[in-house]
């Protein structure tokens, strides 16, 4: 779970982080804070995803520690290059299509997730309008980890949109 909270104060920031880390904890998933290395750390998170304008992957690493789970955002080749050689446990790609949660950033389109499924060498997670209907042609494109925010938060039921999301995923799992 990544807590990405872009306006909080940042007291506010640490006492959702360290709220979000117990509960997280107690659950057995692992918690990730958006941008802040030093939240990450003093609220007891897994790690930190970083965007490409953040603190730079290896000052990251530098304070959070060898085991810190790090990941970065990339959204064109070269960045999605440049991130091969540096310390991060994962990329994410995209988004691959427009997101309001993205505002102003256009969608990198499937030929990105092409070049990233034939480049990348770690793990990678792919952002942007990720919902059960496109989830097979994001399969068929090399994906099979994803971010997924608006079609939860903005559901009626999470739960249920959660239980479409994993049983569509499970069905192209199994082709």
């Amino acid at each position: 779970m990544q807590l990405r909270e872009k306006h909080l104060e940042d007291k506010k920031l640490l006492d959702q982080a360290k709220l979000c880390a117990k509960i997280c904890k107690e659950f057995g998933v692992p918690f990730i804070v958006n941008d802040r290395p030093d939240i990450a750390l003093l609220s007891g998170a897994d790690g930190v995803h970083l965007g490409q304008d953040d603190l730079s992957p290896s000052l990251a690493r530098q304070i959070l520690g060898p085991n810190a789970m790090i990941g970065l955002s990339t959204h064109a080749r070269e960045e999605l290059d440049s991130s091969l050689d540096q310390p991060v446990d994962y990329i994410s790609v995209g988004p691959i299509f427009e997101t309001p949660t993205k505002p102003g950033r256009k969608g990198t389109g499937i030929g990105y997730l092409d070049y990233a499924s034939s480049r990348a060498n770690k793990p990678f997670y792919v952002t942007g309008g990720v919902t059960p209907q496109i989830l097979p042609e994001l399969y068929a494109h090399g994906a099979r980890k994803f971010v997924v925010v608006r079609y939860l938060t903005t559901s009626v039921n999470p739960y249920d949109f959660a239980r479409k999301l994993r049983d569509t995923l499970d069905g192209l799992s199994q082709c």
